[in-house]
């Protein structure tokens, strides 16, 4: 089957789906598994156990391939991405965030930079909460006493937006992907960003 299906284009596979070939399915989730098991081990800081979260991520890999329009979509491989991180994301906040949960969840606000899609740099969220100060950004510091009121801040002060946004960013995802996995526009999801900053720099500081 690998041998028969290895020479054509993903669209062209997904229109010998449409045409009755239902082997087909079966090849394309296996080339698109590991993708399916990256995006479920990014958002395994979200909650959820690994095996599910793949599960879901099929799921929406399957979609993928029932909706994929390609006079519309982007290639095939970005627009399985996207229903594969929207399936794994909804099954996440289906299931219910916990309740004040643990701030090393969020350890990704304070990584380093990391590259964005055009390949610039991207200042780390906890960099970006801190923009402007006189001090230099690898001294920042989160006092140990105060995580728990950075958690209930971040249940309480933040909007359902906010806290999406909150979410997925630290699973590694830029701008565009969030706005999309979201369904919002980009500048929404920046304006997002923005007001979180505002609301969780109280709680970093820089040591001296």
């Amino acid at each position: 089957m690998e041998k028969r299906y290895a020479g054509m284009s993903d669209e062209e596979l997904i229109t010998e789906f449409r045409d009755g070939d239902g082997d087909v399915i079966d090849y394309l989730m296996e080339k698109y598994k590991d993708l399916v098991r990256k995006q479920a081990g990014s958002m395994y800081i979200l909650g959820g156990d690994t095996q599910d979260l793949i599960q879901e991520g099929m799921i929406g890999l399957f979609k993928a391939v029932r909706e994929y329009d390609s006079g519309r979509d982007a290639s095939f491989s970005t627009f399985a991405r996207l229903c594969v991180s929207r399936q794994i994301y909804s099954a996440v906040k289906a299931s219910g965030r916990k309740k004040h949960m643990p701030l090393n969840s969020y350890i990704s606000l304070y990584s380093n930079a990391r590259e964005t899609e055009d390949g610039k740099k991207e200042m780390p969220l906890g960099e970006m909460l801190m923009a402007g100060h006189e001090m230099e950004p690898e001294s920042i510091v989160l006092e140990q006493e105060r995580k728990e009121e950075l958690a209930e801040t971040i249940e309480k002060d933040l909007s359902p937006l906010e806290r999406s946004v909150l979410d997925l960013y630290i699973t590694g995802m830029t701008y565009t992907e969030i706005a999309q996995v979201l369904g919002r526009d980009e500048k929404s999801t920046d304006n997002a960003l923005q007001r979180i900053r505002g609301k969780l720099r109280k709680y970093v500081y820089y040591a001296p």
